[in-house]
């Protein structure tokens, strides 16, 4: 074998060694946070759980809290992810694309909802998910910075909104308190969220929506 084979080879058997630790802290962890609660578990019961170290668990998380966010960003496969947001830049029509970025929010929201059920409760008001949910807030504010720009660009937007503003309501309506309040406390089901979302991104974002489906069949 050639030395540039071998270092590939190892190279790739090292980034497989890594993601199979990652992801048997993660499984511990979510484990540990839902029998004993988030705050009374430490690094080292997980470290035992995970049979690694506590300095492999601060290398890769950095911290408890770290661990967390793993978890959280690990709800909806990234690939599944990244297949929504990669069909969404293809998409020409607004409203097709309007539509995709509800799929995506309810998609999230559905996973974070079925894997981390141990943020349910008292524990949710804790200064850590806190500060822990205006970071991703923050993530997901600057990703959304793309679709916006390019729909600006198309000249889809309504005109008395600026591109600001654009990205102010298409946060703030994609945002989890909507989807908490109906899904969550209001018992909507993720289909009637999901529509609701796309048709209120569409009406209030673009200079007009085109007929639904109910419109058509009244209509012949």
């Amino acid at each position: 074998m050639s030395t540039s084979k071998k270092r590939s080879y190892n190279s790739e058997s090292r980034q497989a060694q890594s993601h199979e630790t990652k992801n048997r802290i993660l499984a511990s962890a979510k484990m540990l946070f839902e029998s004993k609660g988030f705050e009374k578990v430490t690094i080292e019961e997980i470290a035992r759980e995970a049979q690694v170290s506590a300095a492999s668990i601060y290398s890769i998380f950095q911290s408890k809290r770290g661990v967390l966010l793993g978890l959280m960003d690990e709800a909806l496969p990234p690939e599944q992810h990244a297949a929504l947001v990669e069909q969404g830049k293809k998409e020409k029509c607004p409203h097709k694309r309007l539509e995709i970025t509800a799929t995506i929010s309810r998609q999230l929201y559905d996973a974070e909802k079925a894997q981390l059920i141990f943020l349910q409760g008292a524990s949710i008001l804790d200064p850590v998910f806190k500060g822990l949910e205006i970071e991703r807030e923050r993530r997901r504010y600057q990703r959304q910075k793309e679709t916006v720009e390019t729909m600006a660009n198309e000249k889809a937007f309504t005109d008395n909104l600026s591109i600001s503003k654009v990205r102010d309501i298409l946060w703030a309506f994609t945002g989890r308190d909507f989807y908490r309040m109906l899904v969550v406390e209001r018992g909507w089901s993720s289909d009637e969220y999901e529509k609701w979302l796309a048709q209120l991104l569409i009406q209030v974002l673009l200079f007009k929506s085109p007929p639904s489906l109910d419109d058509l069949q009244r209509n012949n």
